[in-house]
């Protein structure tokens, strides 16, 4: 089975990634591919990352307080390139209602601070199992 295929990304100017790498490192626990793009990402930087990779989602980690801003930018790019179909989902310091308009934009998913990982792995599979399934048969 081909596995399922993540960029976890840290857009902007936010230089707090621990949240991210202790996500990475649990997706790649899980068998997940993951391909870590880094601090200071712009969402182009990003979007083309997830294009190059093949990517089955993006996952943003913003505790910057520009969430509307960065994810509201890469789902635009994502939808230029006509790469839509690649699902978006992030977390960080998001408050509740900017997760439901996160969510009315087009965000799959908004994990906040103390969901355990595996909360998150177990969204991942259930959500991408089956495309990785498509891939390699």
């Amino acid at each position: 089975m081909s596995s399922i295929r993540v960029i976890i990304a840290k857009p902007g100017l936010d230089g707090h990634d621990r949240g991210a790498k202790v996500v990475a490192r649990a997706l790649r626990d899980a068998g997940v591919e993951v391909i870590y793009t880094g601090l200071h990402q712009t969402p182009e930087q990003i979007v083309a990352a997830a294009l190059q990779e093949d990517a089955d989602a993006i996952g943003l980690s913003v505790l910057s307080g520009a969430h509307m801003t960065q994810f509201a930018r890469v789902l635009e790019l994502l939808k230029e390139q006509n790469a839509a179909d690649i699902t978006v989902f992030g977390g960080g310091i998001i408050p509740d209602a900017d997760i439901a308009a996160l969510t009315e934009l087009g965000v799959a998913r908004i994990f906040t601070p103390g969901t355990p990982t595996s909360e998150i792995v177990d969204w991942v599979r259930a959500e991408f199992e089956a495309r990785a399934q498509t891939r390699a048969g």
